[in-house]
């Protein structure tokens, strides 16, 4: 028995990663998601500095067509030793 999921896909569906900032981390942030989903359009990312500027988010809203594709998302994601957090 397969498990439903409680999302309906595809779906809009936001990414995000924390990092320190650095432009090396924002190309790997975007490039582990580019991976799943294809060429990110540039108003789909959104870069935020933390208070003191030594921290970075990136969130990518990417259109997510299965359970299983975002599951692999985050395990790339999740398992960089760059990404600090993902949500």
């Amino acid at each position: 028995m397969s498990e439903e999921s409680v999302i309906q896909f595809p779906c809009e569906f936001p990414i995000k990663m924390m990092g320190r900032d650095t432009p090396e981390f924002r190309a790997i942030a975007i490039s582990l998601v580019e991976n799943h989903v294809g060429p990110l359009a540039e108003e789909s990312i959104q870069i935020n500095l933390s208070a003191k500027g030594n921290f970075v988010s990136v969130t990518v809203t990417v259109t997510a067509t299965s359970q299983q594709q975002l599951d692999d998302i985050y395990r790339d994601v999740s398992g960089h030793e760059d990404v600090l957090m993902a949500l």
